[in-house]
Protein backbone atom coordinates (compact mmCIF):
# COMPACT_ATOMS: atom_id res chain seq x y z
CA UNK A 1 0.00 0.00 0.00
CA UNK A 2 3.04 2.48 0.60
CA UNK A 3 4.25 2.04 -2.40
CA UNK A 4 0.99 2.77 -4.77
CA UNK A 5 0.46 5.71 -2.28
CA UNK A 6 3.97 7.35 -3.29
CA UNK A 7 3.45 6.54 -6.94
CA UNK A 8 -0.31 8.33 -6.93
CA UNK A 9 1.98 11.19 -5.21
CA UNK A 10 4.52 11.19 -7.53
CA UNK A 11 2.19 11.09 -10.60
CA UNK A 12 0.07 14.12 -8.93
CA UNK A 13 2.53 16.27 -8.68
CA UNK A 14 4.13 15.31 -12.30
CA UNK A 15 0.40 16.16 -13.68
CA UNK A 16 0.10 19.31 -11.97
CA UNK A 17 3.52 20.49 -13.19
CA UNK A 18 2.81 19.21 -16.80
CA UNK A 19 -1.05 21.25 -16.86
CA UNK A 20 0.84 24.04 -14.80
CA UNK A 21 3.48 24.60 -18.00
CA UNK A 22 1.03 24.55 -20.68
CA UNK A 23 1.32 22.08 -22.78
CA UNK A 24 0.12 18.97 -22.66
CA UNK A 25 2.06 15.91 -24.81
CA UNK A 26 1.97 12.89 -25.51
CA UNK A 27 3.87 12.13 -22.45
CA UNK A 28 1.64 13.92 -20.55
CA UNK A 29 -0.96 12.51 -20.91
CA UNK A 30 0.99 8.88 -20.11
CA UNK A 31 0.86 10.04 -16.95
CA UNK A 32 -2.28 11.85 -16.28
CA UNK A 33 -3.56 7.97 -17.81
CA UNK A 34 -1.49 6.25 -15.56
CA UNK A 35 -2.65 8.71 -12.48
CA UNK A 36 -6.53 7.73 -13.20
CA UNK A 37 -5.38 4.06 -13.38
CA UNK A 38 -3.55 4.32 -9.59
CA UNK A 39 -6.49 6.86 -8.32
CA UNK A 40 -8.58 3.90 -9.11
CA UNK A 41 -7.21 1.43 -7.34
CA UNK A 42 -7.04 3.57 -3.86
CA UNK A 43 -9.40 3.80 -1.57
CA UNK A 44 -10.39 7.09 -2.39
CA UNK A 45 -11.46 5.92 -6.11
CA UNK A 46 -15.54 5.76 -4.15
CA UNK A 47 -15.01 9.18 -3.03
CA UNK A 48 -14.28 10.43 -6.62
CA UNK A 49 -16.94 8.36 -8.43
CA UNK A 50 -19.82 10.01 -5.76
CA UNK A 51 -18.40 13.83 -6.26
CA UNK A 52 -18.39 13.02 -9.92
CA UNK A 53 -21.65 11.33 -10.33
CA UNK A 54 -22.90 14.49 -7.98
CA UNK A 55 -21.90 16.67 -10.15
CA UNK A 56 -23.05 15.51 -13.26
CA UNK A 57 -26.69 15.30 -11.43
CA UNK A 58 -26.20 19.21 -10.91
CA UNK A 59 -25.11 19.71 -14.71
CA UNK A 60 -28.06 17.54 -15.88
CA UNK A 61 -30.45 19.30 -14.03
CA UNK A 62 -29.50 22.95 -15.17
CA UNK A 63 -31.91 24.21 -18.10
CA UNK A 64 -30.62 26.69 -19.97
Amino acid sequence: MAISISVVLLLVILAVIFLRNGGLKVSHALVCLLLGFYLAGTSIAPTIHSGITATAEIVSGLRP
